[in-house]
């Protein structure tokens, strides 16, 4: 067997934390969420509240919005995980900041639609422009790879 060595930069340890944050990104965001559950009454293994029970019961409608965030989030993080480690690579501090912006970008998103106000969840829709610059880097890491101008 034979293998393959392969150096990351100095830097790369600020992807590497930037990647570890969105752990305790989503752990933040599940106790928002088994808060508002517990308040709702909504039980296992229901994802969210009746659409009914959400308009007569306003802590079924702050579950449906917390459960709404976090999945929002979790729906998101493979593709910005993948583009985070990728692009990080290359671009490592660029990539760690991106990275960071979107998880602050997500936090207020959270904090913001748990206020049942769901447009207040765009005061955190920056994370989106974070989201897209990862994907570019990501795309011109691989363009500069293959063109050989790594």
């Amino acid at each position: 067997m034979s293998s393959v060595s392969f150096v990351l930069p100095k830097e790369y340890a600020f992807v590497a934390a930037a990647a570890v944050a969105t752990g305790f990104l989503n752990f933040w965001q599940t106790t928002v969420v088994t808060k508002h559950r517990t308040l709702s009454g909504v039980q296992y293994p229901n994802c969210y509240a009746s659409a009914e029970h959400a308009k007569e019961n306003r802590a079924a409608f702050l579950f449906n919005c917390a459960q709404r965030a976090h999945m929002n989030t979790l729906e998101h993080l493979p593709n910005v995980l993948v583009s985070l480690v990728w692009a990080g690579v290359r671009y490592p501090v660029s990539s760690a900041a991106l990275g960071a912006t979107w998880i602050i970008g997500r936090i207020l998103y959270t904090q913001g639609y748990v206020t049942g106000e769901p447009r207040a969840r765009l005061r955190g829709a920056f994370h989106t422009v974070a989201e897209l610059g990862l994907y570019c880097v990501g795309l011109y890491s691989a363009y500069e790879m293959y063109t050989g101008t790594w």
